[in-house]
């Protein structure tokens, strides 16, 4: 089938490049001039494991192209993806879907016969009438439907989240449309993936409902690992005691520093600013926004603590600074709230990362950024894990400890036991652990 994608970001370059693996031919657009040559020379600009081997090889063969116009492909195409950004708008927390419309109205001048519009951007319901309505404005006889098919992929694992998802949902109410999403997602059906086919509303809230509650689920274990530490408990072992529940289940109740990254921060805040606007609040989420933000903060105490209350004239070494490991994606990272509050202390802050430095580097001022966690360590008065980079779970722990000028380890993800740290001389601090 013909592909045209729309956005070459991080959802649009993995969905692009894995629909051409699959067979199809597609075409990915931006009006990133410099994306688009850096792309088609080879250049991948983010970072997420495989993806530059699947793009080479994809365009090797002549299934994915690049391109800064849209016209051939999305005249060509059977399908259009919208991939484009929603950010939080500034000042009331809604989805800014500027891109997305704007994206609607190229389309619809430029398509040719029956074409299916799909937004795989995160969008608030409601946003697909909006399309449609766009699209028939500009185009009163144009042939076409509108489908919604958000997209579930984790950073880090985005191309077999894509290939072997949990399910794929297709918000969908024109049979044509149907077929053409089926005929899509075709080699899927090879693996028994569910395939559910919704009304377009229900497929835009269902995107929003399950960030929601795995940010809920993450909040739940943060505030649980604060209690284990206040009565002695173990919140390792009240996470395994609780996700051995099939209703619960064991995923995302990992205790740490909070949760960032691209999604969750702002598709909590958009549910929350829809449910607002249409007098149903969840005031569950609201809840959750409002913790998780309080305990990004409430991190740098947890250091100051570690370090006897006393920061300014100190020195920080800081290994992890992306929201999460196996990506450069510095969007909403707890280190962004961490970090800057420890300089306001008075401390000087080091830190090493694998991928995420030059984003950092933008991010982050007055840091200095080093080349190996061993560099970040060297004279620190403090040494805090905020990312859980496989190279920090083997580190050579007794080089760290020489090297530091006190051996204080900060882990913010429990990536270490508290009984081999405290043996090997570490003052050593984790999350919900005594």
């Amino acid at each position: 089938m013909q592909v045209a994608m729309i956005g070459t970001g991080y959802v649009g370059l993995v969905s692009g490049a894995c629909f051409a693996d699959f067979g199809h031919m597609v075409t990915c657009i931006d009006k990133d001039a410099g994306k688009i040559e850096r792309l088609n020379q080879g250049e991948i600009p983010i970072y997420e494991p495989g993806l530059d081997v699947l793009v080479a090889t994809n365009v090797k063969a002549g299934r994915l192209t690049f391109d800064t116009d849209a016209a051939e492909a999305v005249r060509k195409a059977d399908a259009v993806f919208i991939a484009v950004g929603t950010p939080s708008r500034r000042g009331d927390g809604h989805a800014d879907l500027t891109y997305v419309y704007a994206a609607a109205e190229e389309i619809a001048a430029l398509m040719d016969g029956f074409t299916v519009i799909v937004t795989k951007s995160t969008v608030p319901v409601g946003t697909g009438d909006e399309i449609e309505k766009i699209v028939r404005r500009v185009r009163p006889d144009g042939d076409f439907a509108v489908v919604s098919n958000p997209e579930f992929l984790r950073e880090g694992a985005a191309i077999e989240d894509f290939k072997r998802p949990d399910r794929v949902v297709v918000g969908c109410e024109d049979e044509r449309a149907k077929a053409v999403m089926s005929e899509l997602y075709r080699p899927l059906y090879l693996n028994e993936t569910p395939i559910l086919f919704t009304g377009r509303r229900t497929s835009e809230l269902t995107k929003y409902a399950a960030n929601a509650f795995l940010a809920m689920k993450i909040t739940f274990i943060n505030e649980m690992a604060d209690l284990c530490e206040a009565v002695g408990a173990d919140v390792q072992q009240v996470a395994r005691g609780i996700g051995l529940d099939k209703r619960i289940g064991g995923k995302f109740l990992n205790a740490g520093p909070g949760y960032g990254g691209s999604c969750f921060p702002k598709d909590t805040l958009a549910l929350v600013r829809t449910a607002v606007s249409y007098n149903a609040p969840v005031e569950l989420i609201e809840t959750t926004v409002r913790v998780n933000d309080q305990r990004k903060k409430a991190m740098a105490r947890k250091v100051s603590k570690a370090m006897g209350g006393e920061v300014s004239g100190k020195t920080v070494g800081v290994l992890g600074l992306t929201f999460k490991p196996n990506t450069d994606d510095m969007r909403d990272a707890p280190s962004l709230d961490i970090v800057p509050a420890l300089q306001a202390m008075g401390a000087k802050v080091q830190a090493f990362d694998p991928e995420g430095a030059a984003e950092a580097e933008h991010l982050l001022p007055g840091v200095t950024f080093k080349q190996s966690p061993y560099d970040a360590a060297e004279g620190a008065d403090a040494l805090v894990i905020i990312t859980e980079w496989d190279q920090f779970r083997a580190l050579d722990l007794d080089r760290i400890k020489a090297s530091m000028r006190d051996p204080i380890l900060v882990d913010l993800r429990n990536i270490y036991k508290p009984k081999d740290l405290r043996a090997q001389g570490f003052n050593y601090t984790s999350v919900g652990r005594s």
